[in-house]
């Protein structure tokens, strides 16, 4: 059994060190995972360029990433569902069991999560962007044999839109208005067609990130927002919300529909978060899936009056299994399509700086990128 593992150790702000150190035997109910595939995220970014993600900062060194999938390495006292070799999804989150949400399948908004790589919890819980990594065997999920690594990483963000389209209850014949056409607005996408939804459009102001999503299929289509300067106060922003939604609607609501059955907005930009408000149609949905405004002005009478159903997602819960089984049933044809980047875990500040400046050494946008045994 090995002694030692390589771990991408952030020790602030980009201050990212590939560090050997020694690992440990798995523990009781543990097993270990030879990581395969890590796909970085909009957190990881945030923790690289910042040292901290929103009110998370980092106190400590802590090893970065979450969306993993590996071999089963070793097992520790007790495990029997799992065996060395056995190829297996990583569900970040260790909750505790025994509080009333974990109780009632809403593990993840136990008070004592501990989540890889969030610095939310002291001492931090390292992250899985390691050659090997210690876990409980209950959060690991085997894989069908015809879903490969990357796929099985991409379950992480996967489940988030999962989870919001169960909270959503999206439906056949639905349609879906998307704001944000990175990944995780791309796999919402996804997840609704999966569902029967008929109609996708997509909007973000990066116009390759549109195109993108609509040359393969994600979206029937998109619309490029203008870059300019954000709005200097609430009040402008509410304005500029409300022309927004607007000229989307004109363009691309079904006729005589009012609207979007849901939307989901993935940026956490204050603007796009109250014009959401906006074009979700009468008793329709809203579900905020983007974190990135803490205290949002929402025009809350915009969607009491008209029976809106505003929703938060916060992660996710019992959504890997049906995750992997829409990966493995076809039902996702175009997701592995989303892995535009590989990168070796030696190289893993070359795969922060690409991710920071959106591009890959070849000069192609990046939308998702996977660090691993590559």
């Amino acid at each position: 059994m090995a002694s030692e593992s390589y771990a991408a150790v952030l020790h602030g702000a980009k201050d990212l060190r590939l560090t050997k150190r020694p690992i440990s035997a798995p523990g009781p109910g543990q097993a270990q995972i030879a990581v395969k595939a890590t796909g970085l995220c909009g957190s990881d970014l945030h923790y690289y360029i910042h040292g901290k993600n929103g009110d998370f900062v980092l106190r400590d060194p802590m090893a970065l990433g979450h969306e993993s999938a590996g071999i089963i390495a070793a097992v520790g006292e007790g495990v029997t569902n799992f065996k060395v070799g056995d190829r297996v999804a990583i569900e970040a989150g260790v909750y505790c069991g025994e509080c009333r949400l974990c109780k009632t399948g809403r593990y993840n908004l136990c008070p004592k999560m501990r989540f890889a790589s969030s610095a939310k919890v002291y001492p931090h819980a390292d992250g899985t962007l390691q050659s090997l990594f210690n876990h409980p065997a209950s959060s690991l999920h085997k894989l069908p044999d015809n879903v490969t690594f990357e796929e099985a990483s991409l379950v992480e963000p996967l489940s988030v839109v999962l989870h919001a389209s169960r909270r959503a209850h999206v439906t056949a014949g639905q349609s879906v208005l998307v704001l944000g056409a990175g990944a995780v607005g791309l796999l919402a996408c996804a997840v609704a067609a999966a569902h029967g939804a008929t109609h996708f459009v997509i909007v973000d102001i990066n116009k390759d990130r549109v195109d993108f999503a609509v040359s393969e299929g994600f979206a029937d289509a998109g619309h490029v927002l203008p870059m300019g300067p954000r709005p200097a106060n609430s009040a402008e922003s509410l304005d500029a919300a409300k022309k927004m939604a607007t000229e989307i609607l004109a363009k691309y609501a079904r006729p005589d529909s009012d609207g979007f059955d849901v939307v989901f907005e993935c940026t956490g930009v204050e603007t796009c978060m109250q014009a959401s408000c906006h074009m979700a149609r009468p008793g329709g949905k809203v579900v905020f899936i983007g974190m990135g405004t803490p205290n949002a002005t929402l025009p809350v009478s915009a969607a009491a009056f008209r029976e809106v159903d505003l929703l938060g997602v916060f992660r996710y819960a019992n959504t890997y299994p049906d995750a992997l089984e829409l990966f493995g049933s076809g039902k996702l044809p175009n997701v592995a399509k989303l892995v535009t980047h590989r990168v070796p875990l030696d190289k893993v500040n070359d795969a922060f700086e690409a991710l920071l400046k959106g591009k890959g050494e070849d000069g192609k946008m990046i939308m998702k990128l996977m660090v691993g045994d590559y």
